[in-house]
């Protein structure tokens, strides 16, 4: 039987202190979004409304396509008998809703997800404000690039979007979070201390 006391033992210390400071940052984060920022949308709501204007200003400004169009609107769903509404960025093609976007699709807890693993690693203050601005601007585009993946799919190979929905477009965003990881990685020196 495998001890426990044995079993930290054998991760290095870095190992442990990194992991140590990614749960309190996971925990500390949970606990501020959930109690200031969930209901009030003080965060989300922005983020949601730019990730829908972007995919129809990029999709009626560089390419073939045009006649794009995002809305701010309440949408209502039911769930396991209870009926929710929540406010979504809608896009529009000529006056046919395309796709919505929830809250839960901006991107947001990516980005914070990432945020943590820079804040969390041994580097320097500038670097680490570096990687995250960069970060943060390339995670949005991808997300946004993502959303423009699906509305092109429903409008023109609807036959493929839920498979790109559920998998295809989730694997390039966390490929892309976990590319944006290593590259920060590569120079950092762990010391067992």
């Amino acid at each position: 039987m495998i001890k426990l006391s044995s079993l930290k033992n054998d991760i290095p210390l870095p190992i442990r202190l990194f992991l140590g400071k990614a749960l309190l940052f996971f925990i500390v984060w949970k606990l501020i979004y959930s109690v200031f920022f969930y209901d009030s949308e003080y965060l989300d709501h922005p983020l949601t409304t730019h990730v829908g204007e972007a995919s129809a200003f990029v999709l009626n400004n560089l390419g073939s396509m045009s006649g794009f169009s995002s809305k701010r609107e309440a949408s209502s769903y039911a769930y396991e008998g209870s009926s929710f509404q929540n406010e979504v960025s809608v896009i529009y093609h000529h006056d046919k809703i395309i796709l919505y976007i929830a809250n839960v699709c901006n991107g947001l807890e990516l980005m914070v997800l990432y945020i943590g693993f820079i804040v969390c690693m041994p580097s320097s203050f500038w670097r680490k404000t570096k990687y995250i601005i960069l970060g943060v601007i390339i995670l949005d585009a991808t997300n946004i690039l993502r959303c423009i993946g699906l509305i092109y799919l429903r409008e023109y190979f609807h036959i493929y979007f839920d498979f790109a929905h559920h998998y295809l477009f989730k694997i390039m965003v966390y490929s892309a979070t976990i590319a944006l990881w290593v590259i920060y990685s590569r120079k950092i020196h762990l010391k067992n201390e």
